[in-house]
């Protein structure tokens, strides 16, 4: 990594339900969860800090949070308008910086000048704010682990920082959880130890660490000295195109996961052709209760880039490494880019023809009205069958 960069940890504050607030005024300043529904098997993705207060999280199930916290709104989100707020958030850090390494749909890393990350933290926070209305916060620093850190320590809506020369002083007092990575289990081991503060993780022999946490010890070891030496991946060309969906309830049912997995091969052939790109390589994402995740990939003798060519791949990917139910998370990717669309010595069926027309189609109406104007029907007319 660059040594004359700062990093910047930008982090929306409770995203989903803070877009919900601000689109509907009567929901501000009320506890707002957004996620599955209390009924079924739903969990609570994202929930507003009013309902923090009660012990509410995300990832709980939401019958639980709604125990903890009755009076609160139950929303079952919308990520059409998430992923437009988000895009608005990303034009405003490309004002700063071209460096960006997004983590998530509300989070990313950005690098800037060495010096620059403390007033250009406060610039985005100013920007977010006055022309979003959305809370942000964020870490300055001088590398990933430290601005994240620092971005956690300034929550909620607010600029942090936390320089190497502060670990001693700011980082070492904080309980072990505050160290990413160091989970509930990991959590669990070194208090087994005596090992309670990030300080006294430090301390700790490394050969000793390892022994207890395994290949993570000497990595958990450093991030305890505030040492990171992971770069910020910041390629604009991009190696892969996928796109994904996590159910707001588990999916036991196999039929009603192949239209989902129909709409998402669209979006992938979609963009593939609007970057005037095949692909040659497949890969299917699954997730599962236990957020148990698997990807199964199989790579065809030419190249793709048609709807049905895309899901006629990952749908035989689902049909044998599928595993069992229920699902939490789908996803489709395409990888092995090259240019131009493959072309045919012979003349298309009519089938082909027909399906080539259908997707002209499809395309022209994306571009015009966008990307969530085409919903598959069969994804419509089917609800999937969950277990109670």
């Amino acid at each position: 990594m660059k040594k004359n960069r700062d990093i910047l940890l930008c982090d929306l504050d409770a995203f989903f339900a803070s877009v919900e607030q601000l689109d509907n005024p009567d929901l501000r300043g009320k506890p707002v969860l957004v996620g599955g529904s209390p009924e079924g098997r739903g969990v609570v993705s994202t929930c507003s800090y009013e309902a923090r207060v009660f012990g509410v999280h995300s990832a709980m199930p939401m019958k639980k949070a709604l125990e903890l916290c009755p009076g609160a709104i139950v929303l079952r989100g919308n990520m059409a308008r998430y992923k437009e707020a988000s895009r608005g958030v990303r034009k405003i850090f490309e004002r700063y910086t071209p460096d960006i390494e997004p983590v998530s749909i509300d989070e990313a890393y950005l690098a800037v000048k060495r010096g620059f990350g403390c007033a250009t933290g406060k610039a985005i926070h100013i920007a977010v704010r006055e022309e979003l209305n959305l809370p942000i916060s964020v870490g300055v620093s001088t590398n990933k682990l430290l601005a994240k850190i620092a971005c956690e320590l300034a929550k909620p809506d607010n600029v942090g920082t936390l320089w190497p020369e502060e670990v001693e002083a700011l980082l070492w007092p904080l309980p072990v959880r505050a160290l990413p990575g160091v989970g509930p289990v990991a959590e669990k081991k070194l208090l087994g130890c005596g090992i309670k503060t990030v300080g006294e993780l430090a301390s700790f022999p490394k050969e000793s660490l390892a022994r207890i946490l395994g290949s993570f010890g000497e990595a958990v070891h450093s991030y305890a000295r505030g040492i990171d030496n992971r770069e910020l991946e910041f390629d604009t060309e991009a190696k892969s195109i996928s796109e994904e969906t996590t159910f707001s309830e588990d999916i036991y049912d196999r039929e009603a996961m192949l239209p989902v997995l129909m709409e998402l091969s669209s979006g992938v052939g979609y963009r593939l052709r609007s970057a005037g790109l095949t692909a040659r390589t497949i890969t299917l994402k699954l997730r599962y209760r236990d957020f148990k995740t698997i990807t199964r990939s199989k790579s065809v003798p030419g190249t793709v880039c048609g709807d049905s060519e895309i899901y006629g791949v990952a749908r035989d990917l689902f049909a044998r490494h599928s595993g069992s139910p229920p699902w939490r998370l789908a996803g489709v990717q395409v990888s092995g880019f090259e240019e131009g669309s493959q072309m045919s010595i012979f003349q298309p069926t009519p089938e082909e023809d027909k399906e080539n027309r259908l997707t002209a189609m499809r395309d022209q109406l994306r571009r015009k009205y966008g990307s969530d104007v085409i919903i598959q029907a069969k994804r419509l007319s089917r609800k999937p069958k969950n277990r109670n």
